[in-house]
């Protein structure tokens, strides 16, 4: 059988863009997925730290620490490391590609308002931009050259990963991975036990070092390791816990980060605010989608070397259907002539 061909190649063997792939496809990387290592330590090295401490005056018997104390900070420090990993490990929303421009996507009248999207298409030509309905609000969908295709509302070409992700929110160096509709929850559960994680980390630190040297001004001197953690998690719980803040309010307002720098849905409308308590159901309570690409599949054969084909009919399934409809009264065609 051809699948058994051991010349033939899996997706993610072939697949264009930047990311890393490991354990035969199953887990997902962007290109800096290195950086991981240097956030890794950032937070595990004070952790791990002040574990140690924590141990030493726990079996010195001071009556002021219990074990729990100890297990509060073990117990913050696996979440945080569990959802730093759901984070960069997952397809964050990856669209499919398209070798070349479907002809469901041809125009049926060629305007001179229309501009040239390639030079793959020759004589062909294509409108940069189409309207959608979204929620009963008009949006325009741009064409991305790269993969091919008309981006579906609220997704962005990632210029560092090179794919067209679902629901963009921001590329995250400190985890090496596009942030998006598959694997945001994740990340802000990250954010969230990082910013507790520095600020238990300071309090304790702080509170054992009055507890045991009793007074203030000789804390420094007589613990200088829980006064250099003491001090970094006060650094740091500033940058975390600033991200964790907006972040939130993102989740309030139903935005993602693309969008509240280039729309500023403040000033206008936004057609995805469904209310506080909807927003958060949606992210946190709703059912992650289904990977768009299952880059374990075997590579069409004639595509091997070549840029990978995408699923057309799926993600015509994804981008059109449920809350994104083409503007009421018009044909696919008058839609694209704008």
């Amino acid at each position: 059988m051809s699948s058994q061909n051991p010349e033939r190649k899996r997706i993610y063997q072939v697949w264009p863009a930047k990311n890393k792939f490991y354990c035969g496809g199953r887990l997902v990387f962007g290109p800096d997925a290195s950086s991981l290592l240097l956030t890794t330590c950032m937070i595990g090295g004070p952790a791990i730290t002040f574990c140690i401490r924590m141990a030493y005056l726990i079996s010195h018997r001071h009556p002021f620490f219990h074990s729990l104390t100890l297990m509060g900070a073990i117990l913050l420090t696996f979440m945080a490391f569990t959802f730093l990993f759901l984070t960069s490990s997952r397809d964050p929303g990856i669209i499919p590609r398209n070798k070349q421009v479907p002809e469901a996507e041809i125009p049926d009248v060629i305007t001179q308002s229309t501009e040239w999207v390639t030079n793959k298409l020759g004589n062909m030509k294509l409108p940069r931009t189409k309207d959608v309905m979204v929620n009963g609000f008009t949006a325009k969908v741009k064409f991305c050259d790269t993969c091919q295709l008309y981006r579906p509302p609220r997704a962005f070409h990632c210029s560092i990963c090179n794919n067209c992700v679902q629901r963009f929110d921001h590329h995250c160096p400190w985890v090496g991975q596009c942030i998006a509709l598959r694997n945001y929850p994740f990340f802000v559960c990250f954010l969230s036990c990082s910013t507790l994680l520095c600020i238990y980390v300071f309090v304790f630190s702080w509170v054992s070092m009055l507890k045991v040297h009793g007074e203030f001004y000789a804390v420094l001197a007589d613990d200088l390791i829980l006064g250099v953690l003491g001090l970094y998690c006060f650094v740091s719980v500033w940058f975390v816990g600033g991200l964790t803040v907006f972040h939130f309010y993102l989740i309030c307002t139903n935005q993602t980060t693309c969008e509240n720098f280039r729309y500023h849905y403040d000033k206008k409308e936004n057609p995805y605010r469904k209310g506080i308590l909807e927003n958060f159901k949606e992210l946190f309570f709703a059912r992650i989608p289904q990977p768009l690409i299952n880059f374990r599949d075997w590579a069409p054969e004639e595509e091997d070397d070549v840029e990978v084909g995408s699923i057309a009919s799926e993600l015509g399934r994804n981008f059109g259907l449920k809350d994104t409809k083409m503007s009421s009264g018009k044909s696919d065609s008058e839609v694209r002539e704008r």
